[in-house]
């Protein structure tokens, strides 16, 4: 057994047993017993390290098919230098290539598992059949290979690949069993927006981790990392910390992707520039947006253009929110102070930190965007015949993580949804923190948040949605095929320690 080792069978009160234990190199302590010093809102070192850009992996076409080959295996690295820290990694020590694909086509993905126990790769965001989708029935035991098939019916956009094992999704995830896709259409190829792959289309996966006293990760297995999710004192960005990127053009596409397990972010530029927003996580918007902020919860993406024409060096910041309603307060609330207060791994800032530094090669032309971006179907929730009502709950004291007074059963079925049929979801929020939700096999649209318009992000497609403490969003959706009334989809909270404690539900796309 590996030091990533998860029995599948395992409840999730075996697995916390048994996690501190699971193998050599792994720390998972409480965190009483990790003092690292918080760097997460730390200038120093800034702009010190190249960013690293995943491998582009375009696949290699065989019979009519667009065929990827991936391996999933136990990997090293040094998040702080000369400390080797045990990892995950697809086709790499940690994380792995950044998958390009073309919507119409059809695509087939070769998956080995190396680790020693099981796992699964789940392609968020992606309309599939449900046996293809990746989730924690799809499980690729030791040794195995999985081979989904499915045509691409995504909208061009920024999606991403990672671990859905039955209660183990928050420790493979967080060890960096995670990637981006890019999915590539006629139609955003046409606007002649920034594409060129590592120069002016750059992923950024940011992700938050805690490392011990020696520098090594650590999977906090505490109460308090299970309630909250686990949320580090440092900030790594496509597991690079203290990011640099040297810029060769005018104008920066970033496609940033919150791959923390529970950290939200509220993105923005030094300096109080704006930034264009163009996409979501569905595809692009009706049209640029600009704005000075953008909060991405676990799971949400979001695309953006930085302006650079004047050459000046500028940095992509980032805030850390608090998403409970004073449940974690500095010696107040629900559970502050004593053993359960606030912790590092909690902290949060008003004080903007550091994401990336970008520093330019000098001045350019300045590059026009066009008014619009895509002809978005109008929104339009009489389409509806259907309303289901899922609402998130923690139980006291997090101890009873529910989607509509049920914990997640993989026997039991939820939800049989017709094929085709056009519903409103209702998701409601009976807890005291933020939620993201997401729902596997579609992009949905927002229509509204407590009666009031959604944001900008939420103007065009999404697959996971913040939903606040005591708040209502209403989100009009529709599977449009691929019925199968065997195999489960997963709907869930993306701050991965609450699904893998059961804020989770499983429904079937059916025929009528």
């Amino acid at each position: 057994m590996d030091q990533w080792s998860i029995a599948s069978s395992l409840n999730r009160r075996a697995l916390l047993r048994r996690a501190g234990t699971a193998a050599a190199g792994l720390v998972a302590l409480p965190l009483s017993a990790c003092e690292a010093q918080n760097s997460l809102f730390s200038a120093d070192g800034a702009g010190a390290n190249p960013l690293a850009i995943p491998e582009l992996n375009q696949g290699i076409v065989e019979q009519g098919e667009r065929v990827f080959r991936l391996s999933i295996s136990a990997g090293q690295k040094e998040f702080v230098p000369g400390v080797v820290s045990p990892t995950i990694g697809i086709n790499a020590p940690y994380l792995g290539p950044t998958l390009e694909m073309r919507r119409g086509e059809r695509v087939r993905l070769h998956v080995d598992n190396g680790l020693d126990d099981g796992a699964t790769v789940h392609w968020h965001g992606f309309e599939l059949p449900a046996a293809a989708d990746g989730g924690p029935h799809q499980l690729i035991r030791p040794g195995a290979r999985w081979s989904p098939s499915f045509e691409v019916r995504q909208r061009a956009s920024l999606y991403w690949y990672h671990s859905h094992l039955h209660r183990g999704t928050g420790p493979q995830v967080y060890a960096g069993l995670a990637a981006p896709i890019y999915v590539r259409d006629d139609e955003e190829d046409a606007l002649d927006l920034p594409s060129e792959y590592g120069v002016d289309d750059i992923p950024l996966i940011v992700q938050d981790r805690v490392l011990d006293n020696s520098g090594k990760l650590l999977y906090p297995q505490n109460m308090h990392a299970q309630m909250m999710g686990v949320r580090g004192d440092r900030l790594y960005v496509n597991g690079t910390q203290n990011a640099v990127f040297d810029a060769r053009t005018g104008q920066l596409r970033l496609r940033i992707l919150n791959g923390s397990n529970a950290r939200f972010y509220d993105f923005s530029l030094s300096g109080g520039q704006t930034m264009e927003l163009i996409a979501s996580d569905g595809g692009l918007l009706d049209r640029p947006h600009a704005v000075r902020s953008l909060r991405l919860a676990p799971g949400e993406r979001a695309q953006i253009l930085v302006d650079l024409s004047e050459g000046r060096p500028l940095s992509l910041l980032a805030t850390s929110p608090d998403n409970s309603m004073g449940m974690m307060g500095n010696g107040g609330g629900m559970m502050g102070g004593g053993m359960m207060g606030r912790r590092r791994d909690d902290a949060r800032t008003d004080e903007p930190f550091r994401i990336l530094d970008i520093r330019p090669s000098g001045s350019s032309p300045r590059r026009n965007l066009p008014p619009q971006l895509a002809a978005l179907p109008a929104l339009d929730p009489s389409l509806a015949v259907r309303t289901r009502r899922f609402v998130l709950d923690m139980g006291m004291m997090g101890g009873g993580m529910s989607i509509n007074g049920a914990s997640m059963d993989m026997n039991v079925i939820n939800e049989r949804v017709p094929v085709g049929q056009w519903e409103i979801w209702e998701i409601a929020n009976a807890s005291m923190m933020a939620h993201p939700f997401h729902i596997h096999n579609v992009q949905f649209r927002v229509i509204d948040r407590d009666g009031h318009a959604p944001p900008p992000l939420e103007t065009g497609f999404k697959d996971t949605v913040i939903v606040n403490p005591r708040e209502q969003v209403r989100v009009l959706l529709r599977f449009e095929e691929h019925s199968d009334p065997d195999t489960p989809y997963m709907y869930h909270c993306h701050i991965l320690e609450h699904e893998d404690a059961g804020m989770m539900g499983q429904f079937v796309v059916v025929n009528s």
